[in-house]
């Protein structure tokens, strides 16, 4: 009997798409006041009315992809570019040569093991809350899981050590592109800025991941994890290629510190934004195919497989923006605000905060694309927060917390379900052994966001 697959990002969105368009022939046309106040556009409270419309064109469902290309072309650009970028940093191999230079390292000191599998996390969280690591994770388990066994931990060990690390720095972000720029740039925020609150969060949730795996390594030591005694380990047959921490690596590596610490500054004091930030990004790839000694050829093919990779995210976050020109043509999307404001509106506003959270976990579910789920998410939840009298950084954060940490058990993710598969873990088994993990995840989530909204963090 042949499995069902779940349905990709792409079938989601479009069926999200055809909703949303026979909702226009249903819900209400209507309309709020807005000002520009400090090149923001916001909402006018009190000032919503109902207008005359005859809903959308059927035809506009084939049609609005083009208009949402158009509209997100400068973000599907920024995606593009960026994962070209990176492209060519994954060519010169430079991150898995340092990987592997560290547990070399850690061989030698036998005692310091503990101390390895949190600086491996730790590594890894870096890596998810600054250019976004998910899908490089594939790569990683085959040098993370036979390192564990080495070292006489199980495979869940092995894979929790760079997917929940990465997870956990991808929800806790400061500066990752791909989900914190991009909600930026569509809620008309400068990107990254509030990173000192974000920072601290990264660091209690990377603090947190340590914490749990290090705990279950030390006791997978004792006894196996239930449900894995009898699988045969999927990487088995894979031996990762042992690689030299050349000069170059190492220079590439501190090349990519200079350029995290620049976009930074940039953003902050020279006003970056999507523009500036992706083409630092792409001459930082250029200069590192010159360090690695490539060819303009090589260069250009890496920079286009690294695009390619990211061409699914792409197409999404396009037809994302067409779900919202439909609504804006349907004039449906204050209508929604109206009635989503009038049902929070009586709630304190950290619990009218939690309910943006878990509404962005909701359609996490469904859209498990970041940059795709900002898309589709941030000009509602944006213009919804102003109505709320909620700051638009707090909007920013209830994405990227429900968006993040969620994807270590949406069984929609295809980088969640390849990891499993790939290291030969049944996803009840996993679930059964993160839940606990996820439940603190969730309760502190909650937490930071309710003192996001009661104090004056941003």
């Amino acid at each position: 009997m042949t499995e069902k697959k779940p349905l990709d990002a792409l079938v989601i969105v479009f069926l999200v798409l055809l909703v949303i368009l026979g909702l226009t022939w249903v819900i209400p046309a209507g309309t709020y006041e807005r000002v520009l106040v400090d090149g923001k556009s916001l909402l006018v409270p009190g000032t919503f009315a109902y207008i005359d419309s005859d809903g959308v064109s059927f035809w506009r469902l084939f049609t609005s992809p083009v208009s949402g290309m158009v509209a997100a072309g400068e973000v599907i650009a920024f995606v593009l570019l960026i994962g070209g970028a990176f492209g060519i940093v994954t060519q010169t191999r430079a991150m898995e040569a340092g990987l592997q230079r560290v547990v070399h390292t850690a061989y030698k000191h036998p005692k310091s093991k503990s101390w390895l599998v949190a600086l491996l996390v730790f590594f890894f969280s870096l890596a998810g809350g600054t250019f976004g690591m998910a899908e490089e994770v594939l790569v990683f388990i085959l040098i993370t899981i036979p390192l564990a066994k080495d070292l006489g931990y199980d495979r869940l060990t092995g894979v929790a050590i760079p997917f929940v690390g990465s997870a956990v720095g991808f929800a806790g972000a400061a500066f990752n592109p791909f989900t914190v720029g991009i909600a930026h740039g569509l809620s008309d925020l400068t990107p990254f800025s509030g990173a000192g609150y974000r920072i601290l969060i990264w660091l209690i949730f990377t603090g947190i991941a340590i914490v749990f795996i290090v705990r279950h390594a030390q006791k997978s030591l004792i006894e196996p994890t239930a449900g894995l005694e009898e699988i045969a380990l999927s990487t088995s047959s894979s031996t990762p290629e042992k690689l030299d921490f050349t000069t170059r690596h190492k220079v590439i590596l501190i090349l990519f510190a200079l350029v995290l610490v620049l976009l930074i500054y940039g953003a902050k004091y020279w006003g970056w934004y999507i523009e500036e930030i992706a083409g630092l990004f792409i001459g930082f790839g250029i200069v590192v195919g010159f360090v690695a000694n490539f060819s303009p050829s090589v260069i250009s093919k890496a920079f286009v497989k690294g695009a390619s990779e990211l061409l699914m995210a792409a197409l999404v976050v396009g037809l994302s923006r067409a779900v919202l020109v439909i609504a804006e043509e349907g004039q449906i999307i204050d209508t929604m605000l109206y009635a989503l404001s009038n049902s929070v509106s009586e709630l304190p506003k950290a619990m009218a905060a939690q309910s943006m959270f878990l509404v962005q976990a909701f359609i996490n579910f469904f859209i498990p694309s970041g940059s795709g789920q900002a898309a589709l998410t941030m000009p509602v939840m944006a213009p919804l927060s102003d109505l709320l009298e909620i700051n638009r950084q707090t909007a920013v954060l209830c994405y990227q917390l429900g968006d993040g940490i969620f994807n270590l058990i949406i069984p929609t993710s295809g980088v969640t379900m390849g990891i499993l598969s790939l290291a030969g873990i049944p996803y009840k088994v996993w679930l059964k052994w993160i839940w606990k993990f996820l439940a603190v995840l969730t309760l502190t989530s909650m937490v930071l966001i309710a003192i996001s909204v009661s104090f004056d963090v941003w």
